[in-house]
């Protein structure tokens, strides 16, 4: 998919993926890569938080609405934390085009589980 994390911290993760290589047919951004890398980039977001207690983060939820098409150059997808519990986390997830529009809008729940040796 070309992801490449750019910043990450527990207060936000940001990342950039090129729009070519994940179109679908009628040469938009695939909503389904769209789905794919905002869960990815909200997930490791959660995990940034998991590991200052020695845990890890499972996903149990993600929703996203579509708001514009891209077909061209680069997106960037920013997470930022909603909640960070001792349980479960919840982060917005944006993904924007190279002039700032917003094409989606995501949230993401993750549960902070103890690590599995």
């Amino acid at each position: 998919m070309g992801v490449e994390i750019v910043e990450e911290s527990i207060d936000k993760v940001v990342a950039t993926m090129p729009v070519r290589g994940n179109t679908q047919s009628f040469g938009l951004l695939h909503g389904g890569a769209s789905l794919a890398v905002g869960e990815a980039v909200g997930s490791w977001a959660a995990v940034k938080h998991a590991s200052t207690m020695g845990k890890v983060a499972v996903g149990v939820d993600v929703s996203a609405t579509h708001h514009k098409g891209a077909r061209e150059g680069n997106v960037t997808i920013t997470a930022t934390p909603i909640h960070l519990g001792r349980s479960l986390t919840t982060h917005e997830v944006l993904i924007e085009n190279e002039a700032g529009e917003r094409l989606c809008t995501m949230r993401i729940t993750n549960m902070v589980v103890e690590k599995k040796s």
